[in-house]
């Protein structure tokens, strides 16, 4: 079956830089530190009261990061400019979905949906398309970490809560699980995670920026100096976090890194509860000890 599923696509290239199965101790406490951050920029959108006007401004912000970056690197060749494409396109159609299912739930009850459905997605097109080979105990972690945050999400049926969040949060996964095949595979065959994460954020920044502006017109971007330096700080943290990211899944198996940095969710839980006072219930508490289940299971 393996030996079948690796000519199912012709990425000679990528696969020639494919690392193996070992994630080593400085990786992982990375990606666990990009985590935090992630789940903190989600927050810093979450507590704006206009969260598409938050997400445009740091999207903006974070472009021109990108451009900044990308004058000191070498110019992307060949087709390394289509995978840009694709990224920049899947990290807008993240944002947008992400934007809107914040309208309608909380920062601990969106994200766990929004970033728990990725890693299956992500294990299930690595084993049937890709090469990333995983032993029993690290399928079994991501796993556990899947069901931890479906686990957290739960009380959108239970707590009455607007499920018009639902289906958002769930675009918002699928795009995510996307954007972090395309974006491991990419930076692969650019040889350079900082010029491919520079990069897909001036593509992110350009797509994201001329839909809204198209839907919206220039209004979302007259805002305060205080919005948008709230902006620019949440752009910061998710371009530190994605280039984290995206370095990682050069040197390590997608599928492995896109899991552990679904420990997120605790992150963003932990906040959720305890800075934002959101409401906490013991499904929560469950859902927290199987990510952390899951942790340890990736790691032994």
């Amino acid at each position: 079956m393996r030996a079948h599923c690796n000519h199912k696509i012709d990425l000679a290239q990528a696969f020639a830089l494919w690392p193996s199965v070992q994630m080593q101790t400085s990786v992982f406490l990375a990606v666990l530190f990009a985590a935090l951050l992630h789940a903190s920029w989600n927050a810093v959108i979450r507590a704006g009261s206009n969260r598409f006007q938050g997400v445009l401004l740091l999207t903006v912000s974070q472009g021109v990061m990108g451009i900044a970056m990308a004058v000191f690197l070498p110019f992307p060749q060949g087709e390394v400019w289509l995978w840009l494409l694709a990224s920049g396109a899947l990290h807008a159609g993240y944002k947008v979905f992400l934007a809107a299912a914040y309208t309608h739930g909380d920062l601990s009850r969106v994200y766990p949906i929004a970033r728990g459905v990725t890693p299956m997605i992500v294990v299930l097109a690595g084993f049937f398309w890709l090469s990333d080979l995983l032993v029993n105990k690290e399928y079994a972690g991501i796993a556990l970490i899947g069901l931890g945050v479906i686990l957290m999400a739960r009380g959108v049926f239970s707590s009455g809560e607007a499920r018009a969040l639902i289906p958002y949060a769930l675009g918002s996964a699928l795009c995510t699980a996307g954007y972090s095949m395309v974006d491991g595979l990419g930076a692969r065959v650019a040889g350079n995670a900082t010029q491919f994460t520079a990069w897909l954020f001036i593509f992110d920044a350009l797509l994201f920026t001329t839909g809204t502006l198209a839907k919206s017109g220039t209004r979302q971007l007259r805002a305060s100096r205080r919005s948008w330096l709230i902006g620019g700080f949440a752009g910061v943290l998710s371009l530190i976090t994605y280039w984290i990211a995206v370095w990682a899944m050069t040197v390590a198996p997608i599928a492995l890194v896109t899991a552990l940095r679904e420990t997120s969710v605790l992150f963003a839980v932990l906040i959720g509860v305890f800075l934002m006072k959101e409401r906490a219930d013991v499904g929560k508490l469950i859902a927290a000890i199987a990510i952390v289940c899951g942790i340890i299971l990736i790691r032994i």
